[in-house]
């Protein structure tokens, strides 16, 4: 160990102390690291999968129901509250009563949060996304266990924000599957040895789930009514979407929104815009009515976990939001692979491989923020009431969960044990 891993081993070694005996008075989302544990799994046979928070978990849907139907037992981590909300839903769903597939917190990255994760360790970490823990990748590194990022994501302003800690963690992955070039070039001018563009798994992603019963009596109220659908709206975005609707809603009597907000922790605050601002509007949080209670219902507030995907569905045209008030944007496939037409911020910088594509084929346009009125008047003039089922994606997007796998593939293979760990701490 040099000075660069002891300097971090000491630093995190105090954090997590002191975070143990202060451990009441902190935040959810530390509690629930403190407390993360990994189930009774036999060493060298089972797969750690890391999602840290609710977009990663529903970025894995079609990579754990492969893990699961070759076979493997994975173990899948989260790191915030909302992640572990979603976790529990989903997990039934994940297992399909096959006993393969466990869920939990992540731990705190120091000996004592790392320690129950490496008691039995796994026989390969996957990561998704742009999780790079300095700790556990030395960790795992000493036992010879493969460090993997999957759908690598790593932004410009991330690189550059990147220190010596997180170069250091760089060097010891063991493979990156980048979702784009940008990222496979970022990745690798971080320090990372092995990287290979797998493309964004967002694109091969299976059908989502079915939506719940009391959906029924929604679509049997709002049938003859064109929809909009605003999805992942940021802060200062639910007043932008509901003046535009307003103003659509001029021109198109009749015209219902589900508006469905980014955060969970925004829910009350979007609620409370919306009845100041007197519209007649249904919580999905709340108990479903019969049909009958949604015929003077305008606005469906979705203030519930991972029914979006599916929601975008029951609409005529989709706003994906987090590109008018912020310069990020939110995943454009959603809606579009099932024949949604959308409508999308400039400030897409998060979705750069996608955009372009879906745009270039007509299944989405960009709108800046003062022609959203405009653009949602005449793009609810030609788009069908109800999308007729899937659209085909472009080719160049199709593919990536298989080539992704491809590139798993030698790191796969179950251990019969992990070697002992040298002393790293």
């Amino acid at each position: 160990m040099d000075f660069l891993d002891f300097s971090y081993w000491a630093t995190v070694s105090l954090v997590g102390a002191v975070a143990r005996a202060c451990a009441r008075g902190l935040p959810e989302a530390w509690r629930l690291r403190l407390e993360a544990e990994v189930p009774d799994l036999p060493a060298g046979r089972w797969i750690w999968l890391h999602a840290v928070s609710v977009g990663e978990l529903l970025l894995a849907d079609g990579l754990v129901a492969r893990l699961r139907d070759a076979g493997h037992r994975v173990h899948l981590s989260t790191g915030t509250p909302a992640g572990l909300d979603l976790l529990a839903q989903r997990l039934p769903g994940w297992d399909a009563g096959t006993e393969l597939i466990s869920g939990g917190a992540f731990p705190l990255d120091d000996p004592a949060g790392l320690e129950p994760f490496l008691r039995h360790a796994p026989s390969v970490f996957l990561a998704l996304e742009t999780e790079l823990w300095p700790g556990l990748l030395q960790a795992l590194e000493d036992r010879g266990i493969p460090r993997i990022i999957v759908n690598g994501r790593l932004t410009e302003r991330s690189l550059q924000r990147g220190g010596p800690w997180l170069r250091r963690a760089a060097s010891r992955l063991s493979l990156v599957a980048a979702r784009d070039e940008a990222s496979a070039e970022a990745f690798q001018r971080l320090g990372a040895p092995d990287v290979h563009l797998g493309g964004n798994l967002k694109a091969d992603l299976p059908p989502p789930r079915p939506l719940h019963g009391g959906w029924d009596a929604l679509r049997e109220a709002w049938s003859t009514f064109p929809v909009v659908v605003a999805g992942n709206t940021v802060a200062g975005e639910e007043d932008l979407v509901i003046q535009a609707w307003r103003a659509a809603r001029m021109q198109i009597p009749g015209l219902r929104l589900i508006l469905a907000p980014r955060q969970p922790r925004r829910f009350e605050a979007v609620a409370g815009l919306m009845a100041d601002q007197g519209l007649a509007f249904r919580r999905a949080s709340e108990p479903w009515p019969e049909a009958d209670g949604w015929s003077e219902v305008e606005v469906l507030l979705l203030d519930t976990l991972g029914e979006l995907s599916a929601a975008y569905a029951e609409g005529t045209l989709a706003l994906v939001a987090g590109g008018w008030a912020a310069n990020g944007g939110h995943n454009p496939l959603e809606p579009v692979r099932v024949g949604v037409p959308a409508l999308v911020g400039p400030g897409f910088t998060n979705f750069e491989d996608l955009v372009p594509p879906l745009r270039e084929v007509g299944m989405l346009r960009v709108v800046e923020a003062p022609d959203l009125a405009r653009a949602l008047i005449e793009a609810l003039a030609s788009a069908p009431l109800r999308p007729s089922g899937q659209a085909p994606l472009p080719a160049s997007l199709q593919g990536t969960l298989d080539r992704t796998l491809s590139l798993l593939a030698p790191y796969l293979t179950l251990r019969a044990e992990v070697p002992a760990a040298p002393a790293t701490f």
